[in-house]
């Protein structure tokens, strides 16, 4: 697979030497030629002195033949922007793009742009070791539609069967994580104390989500 990371930051720089120890063919590009400094000698890829949103840089890199572009700079407004060149004009199958500001994150999902909202993911994982009670999204489809979503069990679903919950919450669960090993869920399974479910569910579930985990309106966002 030939992937172009743009932004050889401390980010980007891991992915791209992670990516070719993977077997994949890479290109970064980088406005400061500083920054590939980053980059193990000889670490197997292609480096390219220039911007993401530039159409030569991206030729130079590969686009016309990539299969995957990753936008991980600091700037949002260029990761974004690089991001849809990628997708619109050069027709990349795989684009994502490291966004600090979830609200942009979350119009840009709309459109169909992969986003990674770095601060709003820590936030929420610390918000969760805080608060086991709140439920964390740990991921959001391009549309918005559909979301996976983690909780600790709530007290009132110990002992019952976790087939009740997915009725009553309109959502499926993936993955039940218990005495700290995930497992995928299975047909019979009971509640225990301790439990952390992940469930998927539909935008358009929500309150009964709220409803089945005893949560005020609202605290679900």
């Amino acid at each position: 697979m030939h992937v172009i990371v743009v932004g050889c930051g401390r980010v980007g720089s891991l992915l791209a030497m992670r990516l070719v120890g993977e077997g994949h063919d890479v290109a970064v590009i980088d406005k400061d030629e500083v920054a590939f400094r980053r980059l193990r000698p000889n670490w197997g890829g292609t480096e390219i002195v220039g911007f993401g949103f530039d159409r030569d840089s991206l030729i130079q890199a590969g686009a016309e033949r990539a299969d995957a572009l990753a936008a991980v700079t600091s700037g949002d407004n260029s990761n974004i922007l690089t991001a849809r060149i990628a997708r619109e004009n050069f027709m990349i199958p795989a684009v994502t793009a490291r966004i600090y500001d979830p609200r942009r994150a979350a119009i840009y999902q709309r459109l169909g742009i992969s986003t990674v909202a770095t601060v709003r993911w820590t936030i929420d994982q610390v918000l969760r070791a805080l608060e086991p009670e709140r439920i964390v999204t740990e991921w959001t489809d391009p549309t918005g539609h559909v979301r996976l979503i983690t909780r600790d069990l709530p007290a009132s679903w110990c002992g019952r069967d976790l087939r009740d919950l997915e009725e009553q919450s309109g959502g499926r669960i993936v993955a039940l994580t218990r005495n700290g090993t995930a497992e995928l869920a299975t047909s019979g399974m009971m509640g225990q104390e301790g439990d952390i479910i992940s469930l998927a569910i539909s935008t358009e579930k929500d309150d009964a989500v709220e409803a089945t985990f005893g949560l005020a309106t609202g605290e679900l966002a």
